[in-house]
Order: structure tokens, then sequence, then C-alpha cells
């Protein structure tokens, strides 16, 4: 039995089931909104959780989050329609957008293939990326998966399915981050950056 009201026991109880939010995190996230220095800040927190909710869809083109749809990638005509990178997640999408570097069209897989976990090729949003590679014009599709198991299962998968459309297939480079020492380097990456050195 909890010594806690039940409405604070509840609140600890939601934000425990967040992804890498522990018992005692929940905890101090509660008790920060319960006595925080402004009054407001969980009303402003529940109604932004509720406007989450009500708000936000699937872009019916590339599967990102968005408010409109379509989004307002794909409905940007500046972009190249002809370049689309393909990622995991929609944070994947949004850290590329940080760096400036892609003006192309992006396809949401939401997850990479997981035997273990029991996701395979139609969990995903694969049939609708094959469907627009169809009918489209595309010249080249990056495949940016993670560098993980499930990231390359998910690559070499999608290689395949899109073999014949006969347009170019890339991925991303992997290698050594910027800043990193070699000595803390692992072994994957290390072999990895010296499988795609460049010429000086």
């Amino acid at each position: 039995m909890s010594v806690l009201p039940r409405s604070i026991q509840q609140l600890i109880n939601e934000f425990s089931r967040l992804p890498g939010i522990g018992p005692k995190s929940a905890s101090r996230l509660a008790f920060f909104l319960l006595r925080g220095a402004d009054p407001n800040q969980a009303v402003d927190l529940a109604n932004a959780l509720v406007a989450l909710k009500e708000n936000t869809r699937f872009c019916s083109i590339c599967h990102n989050i968005t408010e409109d749809d379509p989004c307002v990638i794909c409905t940007n005509e500046e972009r190249d329609s002809t370049l689309m990178c393909v990622v995991e997640e929609p944070l994947d999408l949004v850290a590329i957008e940080r760096s400036r570097a892609f003006k192309g069209r992006y396809h949401v897989l939401h997850g990479s293939i997981s035997p273990v976990e029991g996701i395979g090729p139609d969990d995903l949003t694969i049939e609708s990326l094959v469907k627009r590679i169809d009918a489209g014009e595309y010249s080249e599709v990056i495949i940016a998966t993670n560098a993980t198991l499930e990231g390359d299962t998910t690559a070499r998968y999608l290689e395949r399915r899109l073999a014949s459309f006969g347009l170019k297939l890339s991925s991303l480079a992997r290698g050594l981050a910027v800043g990193s020492d070699l000595e803390y380097t692992d072994e994957v990456t290390l072999s990895r950056a010296l499988q795609g050195r460049q010429e000086l």
C-alpha cells in the first residue's frame, strides 16, 4: 500500500512507463510538478500532452510526424524530388535536417527489422516505400538506418527489395566521430572507418 495520495502515485506510475525514466526519476518529476515555482507548469504540460495526441498524425506520404498532411517537407517544392533518404524513426529525420546537408525527400520506416523482437518487414512502412519509388522518378535512395544489427539487417533487406528499380542505392558513411580518439574507438567503427577511407 502506497503512503502517497493516489493522484501522485498515478503520475509517478505514468512517468515510469516512459523510456529512460526509472521510479526515482519519475518521483522527482512528479514532485517537481507538484511544488514547482510556476503553478501553471503542470497545467501547461497536461495541455501540451493533449495537443500532442489531438493534433499530430503521420504524413500520408513519408510517414513523418506532422500536424498538416502532407507534411511541410513533402509539400516543399524546393526540395529535390529525385533524392530520397530512408530513416528508421522521425528523430533520425530531425537529426539529418539539423545538419542542413540534405535537401531531398524522406521516408520514415518507424522501426527496423528485428526477428528477436518479432518485428518483420510487414511491421514497417516498407510496402509504402516501394510504391513511392515505383510511382516516382527517383535517381538515388539513401538508406540511412542505424549502425546496429537491426539497422544493417533492414538495410540489406531494402537493398534486395529495391534492386529491381535500377536506381542508385547508397548508405551513410560510417566511421570516426569528429573529435574522437582512436584508442577509445570500438573495433567495428574503426574497421568501417578504414574501409571507407578517403584519398587526401
